[in-house]
């Protein structure tokens, strides 16, 4: 009986954690005062100073700072699965922004007409990480966005087509450029996953967090070089974009796929980012 009892606790304490995640307030998965900071503001265009080349163009849902914080370490580190919902709502909110800014008519704006469902393709964790926690936090957290667009009108689906190729070093201590050096390469699209990344609607990379970009970057990387092996006219190459392509960063492309500018059908959502990454207007 007493063995029952600590199954049933536990297993309670999994649906519904025994604190908020942000504050740790008693028998809440995310107190009021917590989603306020989490899905309170508009979600914004975010630049990591340095800016790495070849960074898509990336919103967030809030700056990682406190409760947000808390969250997202509580979900990732402390296996509070919980979280996901309210941590997936507010990526579904980064994603429509992402969308409206690009013009493709979705992001909360419709669904996508003629050209499949909004793919979030989420940068995987490493192997490791994976087996220590029991899971892997922003696959958990796409699933729950792809579910919160869906239930909200936009048809979209989550492709977790991107594999760490090698192992590398952990990032925690390493610098905006030792991190880009550190990921360079690492990632690839499974085989086939290109195909499936053509053949659907625009392609969001996601994450729960950007610091440096550099996760973001690479998986960008290897999405395009996956694309330019089916040969597809999705998204153009990088090399010999120009100049205000590179300080900019890449775009994406309108619904109609002709005329104007050439632009690149990937964007990039996450639920928070670094504070500073804010203040994308500097001089």
């Amino acid at each position: 009986m007493v063995a029952m009892r600590g199954w049933w606790r536990d297993l309670t304490d999994l649906v519904l954690p025994a604190e908020c995640g942000g504050c740790g307030r008693a028998r809440s998965v995310l107190c009021p005062r917590c989603r306020t900071a989490l899905n309170g503001g508009a979600p914004r265009r975010v630049r990591p100073v340095p800016e790495p080349s070849g960074l898509p163009v990336v919103h967030a849902a809030a700056r990682y700072a406190d409760e947000v914080r808390a969250a997202l370490l509580a979900h990732k580190e402390r296996g509070v699965l919980a979280l996901a919902a309210p941590l997936g709502a507010a990526l579904a909110g980064a994603v429509r922004a992402g969308l409206r800014e690009a013009g493709t008519g979705v992001g909360g704006l419709g669904p996508v007409r003629g050209r499949g469902p909004v793919l979030l393709v989420p940068v995987p964790s490493a192997r490791r990480a994976v087996r220590t926690r029991g899971h892997d936090p922003a696959r958990r957290i796409a699933l729950a966005a792809a579910g919160e667009l869906r239930r909200t009108g936009t048809s979209a689906r989550v492709l977790a087509v991107l594999r760490q190729r090698y192992a590398v070093a952990d990032q925690s201590g390493l610098g905006a450029r030792q991190r880009l050096d550190n990921l360079a390469g690492a990632l690839a699209v499974v085989p086939g996953g290109g195909r499936l990344l053509c053949g659907g609607g625009p392609v969001v990379l996601v994450d729960d967090l950007m610091t440096t970009g550099a996760s973001l970057t690479e998986a960008a990387r290897a999405v395009r070089a996956a694309n330019r092996t089916v040969k597809s006219a999705v998204y153009p190459a990088v090399a010999g974009e120009g100049r205000e392509e590179r300080k900019t960063g890449p775009r994406m492309a309108g619904s109609n796929g002709g005329g104007g500018v050439i632009r690149e059908a990937i964007c990039a959502a996450v639920v928070a980012a670094s504070p500073d990454s804010f203040e994308i207007n500097r001089n």
